[in-house]
């Protein structure tokens, strides 16, 4: 696919709740983490709803049913219905669906939320590589999955079955920090193995095609908070995103984004839906964004001005994407950041 190298922030003097008609939003980190809702979150999405943005939630977490996930948040008090909500399990689910005979039998290595996205898929979950399985399925199982079920995928998997995985996500948020998600249990059968799984969450191809195929949106805005899965996933649906910063990705890893994990915007959390989004512009050998120019030396980034912190992130991340081009930006933004305690 080709496209255009984005080389700075976007502006929009529309709010975007606005400007698009369906929010493709992550939840870990974007909407809550642990248990909690992220501070300004059900308030923002509430106006948004209430604007006409339609809200959808698409989640690489495959432990939990969508109904699971559509309570948790109705109890936050974001009022959502299981068909809001799209995790990596359906999206693997179908992928399987669309390789296997109908009612074949699938191992599973994860939670409920695999099991149930089978069965609406016409499979039958099974949890021994005894069983006959025609291919084996691997999802978050949670911090008390057992280390056997990790033999019983390797067992599968030597017989030639099929291994596919709902996503390779190394981490994953939590209220008390960030812990081990599916893609390092992923590894482990990998490393046993020596094979590779087919993967259907985000970024790739298999979880925007689900999304697309549920949701009906038309200009959606994908909303997330880690360039790799969210951010990367909008890139190669060629869709527009919103990057906010109360998950994984802190300042220095936005400047040092490839191509690929270029957000289209930035803002600090989810009010960055109901504002428009101001412009970066060129200012003599850098870029000007609010009271804020950043440029490029030789070795370093520098800012220069005052004004709102995130305004100065904009411009930095002006000056970094323009000066890697298609590569990723090596100069140091450490003391560019500090002046906006980012």
């Amino acid at each position: 696919m080709s496209q255009t190298v984005r080389t700075r922030p976007e502006g929009s003097a529309r709010a975007l709740s606005e400007a698009y008609d369906t929010a493709l939003l992550d939840l870990d980190g974007v909407v809550y983490a642990g248990g909690h809702a992220i501070v300004h979150a059900v308030e923002s999405l509430g106006v948004a709803r209430d604007g006409g943005m339609r809200l959808a939630y698409v989640t690489n977490n495959a432990l939990r049913t969508p109904d699971a996930v559509a309570e948790h948040l109705t109890e936050l008090g974001i009022a959502t219905e299981g068909s809001d909500v799209i995790t990596s399990a359906q999206a693997v689910a179908r992928l399987i669906a669309d390789q296997v005979p109908a009612g074949a039998r699938v191992l599973v290595i994860g939670g409920e939320g695999l099991r149930v996205a089978l069965r609406e898929r016409g499979l039958e979950p099974v949890d021994s590589a005894e069983d006959e399985p025609v291919a084996v399925v691997q999802g978050y199982g949670g911090p008390e999955l057992p280390w056997g079920r990790f033999a019983e995928a390797c067992f599968a998997i030597a017989r030639g079955v099929p291994w596919f995985a709902s996503n390779t996500d190394l981490t994953i948020p939590s209220a008390r920090g960030i812990a081990p998600g599916n893609g390092a249990a992923v590894e482990v059968v990998r490393i046993a193995t020596g094979a590779e799984p087919q993967v259907a969450g985000k970024p790739l191809p298999p979880m925007h095609r689900e999304t697309v195929l549920r949701t009906g949106a038309e200009r959606p805005l994908v909303v997330g908070d880690r360039l790799d899965t969210d951010i990367e996933g909008a890139f190669n649906g060629d869709v527009d995103s919103l990057l906010v910063l109360t998950g994984v990705t802190d300042g220095a890893q936005l400047l040092a984004a490839p191509p690929q994990h270029r957000p289209t915007y930035v803002d600090a959390d989810l009010r960055g839906l109901l504002t428009g989004q101001p412009e970066v512009t060129p200012a003599g050998e850098g870029f000007r964004c609010g009271g804020w120019t950043a440029t490029a030396g030789e070795d370093r980034l520098e800012l220069t001005g005052e004004g709102e912190p995130l305004d100065g992130l904009r411009a930095l991340c002006a000056a970094a994407w323009t000066a890697a081009g298609d590569g990723a930006c090596g100069l140091d933004g450490g003391k560019a950041l500090a002046r906006l305690g980012l």
